[in-house]
C-alpha cells in the first residue's frame, strides 16, 4: 500500500540516538552508529522522531510500504525500548572495601550547577550520565577522582544540555573533558550535547568519550 512513512538521511545522521529513544513503536534502531528504519510495519507515520532529531535527518515520504501493524507493536512493547530492556547482571567478585566519595563539589546535577561556579576554574571536567554511577563500580576512583563531576540524563530531564555545557566550557578554564555515557541509544544525547558545547566554545580542549555497557564493562 502507498502510505506516509519516515525517511532517514544517513549522511545527515550524527548517531545521537535520540530518534530511536523517541520512537515509541520501536521502528528505529541504531546500526553501525546510524539511525535506521528497521521495521517499516512499526512506523505509524506520526513522526514522533522528527522533533527529536537535531540534524534534520528525518523527513516524511509517501511510498509503497507495509501497513502499520499495531498488534505487532504492542507485542514488541512488552519487551520495552532498548534503553529500558530488562536484564539481570551477576557478579561473583568479592565485595569491595568501603571507599570514600570522590565527588569534589556540590551541586553536581547539570540542571542545577551554576556555570560560573568557582570550582570550574582549572577543572578537569567529567560529564557523566546518571546510570554510569550504578553500572560501573569503580567510577569514584577511576573517573571522579581529581575531576569536577556533573551528571544528567537527557531522556529523563527532557532537555538539551548543550547550551549549559557551552556556557561552562566557554567561560571557565577547563583543562580537559571526559564524557562517561551508557551504551543505550538515549544516552547519545549527553555525548552530543558535550560535543556541541566543545565546538561552540571555540576552544581546543583534550576530550574523550567512554561508554559503559549495561553489565559494567568499558568501551573507548
Amino acid at each position: 500500500m502507498i502510505r506516509k512513512i519516515i525517511k532517514i538521511d544517513k549522511d545527515k545522521c550524527d548517531g545521537c540516538g535520540l530518534c530511536a529513544a523517541a520512537c515509541h513503536e520501536g521502528a528505529i534502531e541504531m546500526i553501525d552508529g546510524k539511525a535506521s528504519l528497521v521495521r517499516e510495519n512499526f512506523c505509524d507515520g506520526f513522526g514522533d522522531c522528527l522533533p527529536a532529531c537535531p540534524t534534520g535527518a528525518i523527513t516524511f515520504e509517501e511510498r509503497e510500504a507495509p501497513a502499520y501493524d499495531e498488534a505487532a507493536v504492542k507485542a514488541k512493547k512488552a519487551g520495552g525500548c532498548p534503553g529500558s530492556a530488562v536484564m539481570t547482571t551477576a557478579s561473583d567478585a568479592p565485595a569491595a572495601p568501603k571507599v570514600p566519595s570522590r565527588l569534589a563539589q556540590w551541586p553536581c546535577q547539570i540542571k542545577l550547577v551554576p556555570p560560573a561556579a568557582p570550582f570550574f576554574d582549572g577543572a578537569k571536567l567529567l560529564i557523566a550520565a546518571d546510570c554510569t554511577a550504578y553500572a560501573y563500580g569503580n567510577i569514584h576512583d577511576e573517573f571522579m577522582a581529581g575531576r569536577v563531576t556533573i551528571i544528567g540524563c537527557p531522556k529523563l530531564d527532557s532537555v538539551d544540555y548543550s547550551e549549559k555545557l557551552t556556557d561552562i566550557i566557554a567561560n571557565n578554564d577547563i583543562k580537559s573533558v571526559t564524557v562517561l555515557r551508557m551504551e543505550v541509544p538515549c544516552c547519545g544525547g549527553i555525548q552530543r550535547a558535550a560535543e556541541t558545547a566543545l565546538k561552540n566554545s571555540g576552544k581546543f580542549i583534550p576530550w574523550r568519550v567512554v561508554t559503559v555497557t549495561r553489565d559494567g564493562k568499558l568501551i573507548e
